[in-house]
């Protein structure tokens, strides 16, 4: 599958057939074995105080989102802490959609870019950043990702720079195990286990 990958001679619909034929049990490690990851690397010093450690989205809070959402190749996601690029890889890989990382650990990013590399995934990118400064400079995103990466003051900044592309475009907000603080801009779409989609108001 990964050589089918790179030679660009399997599509999302392919992938995901090949995908929801494993067992659920099975998926996250078929994906990593795919992708050719395998363990979770230590984190860095780069990693700001109170940031959630590199943790990846499990397979099946991905495809829930992607349905939820209708994701469609003309979507832009950006995942928020995108630590290896797994999520960013796999919804790519599911729905055609370009993907962008944003991600802060230059260790992470660059094994996030070759993963991007190894697969011929030309509709990947990483920007290394803090998200706090970069995700209001996400002006093609369409939906935004973040699974748990920060609280505080941080996410505070995060929201407020897309609460300003909401101003041009629709926009859906997911968010993992991190509840969102009340935003005027965003209506609620679904709720299923620990995952909340969003959509921006027109």
């Amino acid at each position: 599958m990964r050589r089918l990958l790179a030679a660009g001679q399997v599509g999302p619909a392919q992938f995901r057939a090949a995908l929801t034929d494993k067992a659920p049990s099975e998926r996250d490690g078929w994906v990593d074995a795919v992708f050719g990851l395998d363990a979770l690397p230590d984190d860095g010093p780069e990693l700001p105080r109170g940031c959630v450690p590199y943790l990846p989205s499990p397979v099946h809070t991905l495809l829930t989102m992607i349905d939820i959402v209708g994701m469609q190749p003309s979507d832009v996601f950006v995942d928020v802490g995108s630590g290896l690029g797994r999520a960013t890889t796999l919804v790519h890989c599911l729905t055609g959609a370009g993907a962008i990382g944003l991600e802060i650990q230059p260790a992470l990013v660059n094994g996030s870019r070759e993963l991007a590399a190894r697969l011929n995934a030309t509709r990947v990118s990483v920007v290394e950043g803090d998200a706090a400064r970069f995700t209001r400079t996400m002006t093609i995103g369409t939906v935004f990702f973040l699974y748990c990466p920060f609280g505080g003051e941080r996410l505070h900044q995060v929201m407020l720079g897309l609460a300003e592309l909401a101003r041009v475009r629709r926009l859906h907000v997911c968010s993992l195990d991190l509840p969102l603080p009340s935003c005027s801009w965003l209506t609620p779409v679904s709720s299923v286990d620990n995952l909340a989609v969003y959509r921006s108001r027109a």
